[in-house]
């Protein structure tokens, strides 16, 4: 079957041809005709699938048959997303002069709000961004929209932005056509399809396995506290068998992102890192970076986990094994990307154990062992432990941690809440914890005079002391 076969224009199909997209994958047949129809879509495939384009070409196609702005809304988790998808339009569009708008948080809001006053075709954007233009300005309407997409629908239906998202519908009309696609079905779109109307079309991938063929996945088990030589030892590996394969690192906190950015930097690999805490201009151009092979290893949080397309990547490396399987599928989905090799890499502590359980029945595979040698691991353990303190030396003098909870202080105020009290609640909570905590560990002891030592003074005390340790 060819995209001719799909009901799609000549342009399109030229224009496919043209930037080397022949053939339709299964998650474009079975959804493209439908969207055509005119009806709503959820769509769950593996990742690499070409769920992009499974929306995308429908859209285009409807958008020049009564071409005006604003008819499409575009809405993604993260920024970098948004902006490949704004990408990919601009490509498939560019014989019509399509006019896009990307709305991002970390961007010049004025700049934007001009944008969005000269009327673009499509909109891309995250929902926190685009609910402050709402709330802040009336120089556009979605008033009316014929599409509205949520890219990666799980994540954005799953509660942290269901504020934004509230603001977003509510400025939008009540005809108009709801597309849903992501790489993982979870609880949330199982909801949704029970609210959906009812001529919906579901199309989910039938296979039992959630990642592709394509895809060997290991794992390294190490002691908790050799771990980052155990990564810098299997980066050193893989390059020596692959100079120009592309390497991305995924890793929990934008502090740990930074660090393992300035220590990676430090033995000899340059990197790029992508976090929260970095501008969107630097978000961007380090992407571009690793993107053009000019810096061949990414370090990144979960922020690049989802639907970015980089297809050259051949290594993922899990530094830290996260907590929700469903994001171990996203993050080893950044390779092995419409029918390439690819390998993923995950460091395993004995911390880590029930995770990596999890992770292998949600993705109905188990996880081959990945050969790293303890004698290299050694010989270099020392500089990368002594690199890494110096590094953690030169952020701390760099504020970091301040401007992390500065940033932290401004959005609870853009919220309406007290920061002050905020942090005051999470002490006691913390504190409440560490009660908890320490009367468990004490319920049976008892001291010599045979009086419980978990009173509440003691346990005063003692939560005071490993305070002031902290």
């Amino acid at each position: 079957m060819n995209f001719e076969n799909l009901n799609l224009s000549k342009y399109l199909c030229d224009q496919l041809k043209a930037v080397g997209v022949n053939s339709p994958t299964e998650i474009q047949k079975n959804c493209i005709p439908k969207i055509l129809d005119g009806i709503d879509c959820i769509g769950c495939a593996k990742t690499g699938s070409g769920k992009t384009l499974a929306f995308a070409l429908p859209i285009l196609q409807k958008l020049w048959e009564e071409p005006y702005g604003i008819f499409a809304l575009i809405l993604t988790p993260t920024r970098e997303l948004a902006y490949q998808i704004a990408d990919q339009f601009a490509v498939i569009g560019k014989p019509k002069n399509l006019r896009h708008c990307v709305v991002t948080g970390g961007m010049e809001m004025i700049v934007q709000a001009r944008e969005l006053s000269n009327k673009p075709h499509i909109v891309v954007s995250t929902p926190g961004r685009l609910a402050d233009h709402l709330e802040s300005c009336d120089t556009f309407s979605l008033k009316r929209i014929q599409f509205l997409v949520l890219d990666e629908a799980d994540r954005l239906l799953g509660g942290k932005f269901d504020k934004q998202i509230a603001t977003i519908f509510k400025a939008l009309p009540k005809e108009r056509q709801t597309l849903l696609f992501s790489a993982t079905m979870t609880d949330t779109l199982e909801k949704v399809k029970m609210i959906t109307k009812k001529n919906t079309f579901v199309y989910e991938s039938t296979a039992e396995v959630k990642t592709v063929d394509e895809l060997e996945q290991f794992y390294v088990l190490c002691p908790y506290n050799v771990k980052d030589g155990y990564l810098v030892e299997i980066v050193r590996q893989f390059r020596e068998k692959d100079e120009k394969g592309l390497i991305m690192i995924f890793t929990d906190t934008c502090k740990n992102c930074q660090l393992l950015h300035m220590t990676l930097n430090e033995v000899g690999f340059d990197t790029v890192s992508l976090h929260a805490m970095i501008s969107q201009r630097q978000r961007l151009a380090g992407l571009a970076k690793f993107k053009s092979h000019v810096s061949k290893i990414l370090i990144a949080t979960d922020v690049a986990s989802r639907g970015l397309d980089i297809p050259a990547v051949s290594l993922v490396i899990n530094h830290i094994i996260p907590n929700n399987a469903t994001d171990y599928v996203h993050r080893v989905g950044r390779t092995a990307r419409a029918g390439r090799q690819g390998r993923a890499v995950s460091i395993v502590t004995q911390h880590d154990i029930k995770l990596v359980k999890a992770i292998e029945a949600k993705i109905n595979i188990r996880l081959k062992e990945y050969d790293v040698s303890g004698l290299h691991v050694a010989k270099i353990l020392t500089q990368v432990h002594v690199t890494k303190r110096e590094a953690q030396i030169k952020l701390d003098e760099t504020d970091f941690d301040e401007r992390r909870l500065i940033n932290k202080r401004k959005k609870l105020i853009n919220e309406g809440k007290d920061p002050d009290k905020v942090e005051q609640e999470i002490k006691r909570k913390r504190k409440e914890k560490k009660r908890q905590r320490f009367e468990r560990r004490n319920l049976n002891n008892k001291n010599c005079d045979g009086n419980n030592v978990n009173s509440e003074q003691d346990v005063d005390n003692h939560i005071n002391n490993v305070e002031k340790s902290e």
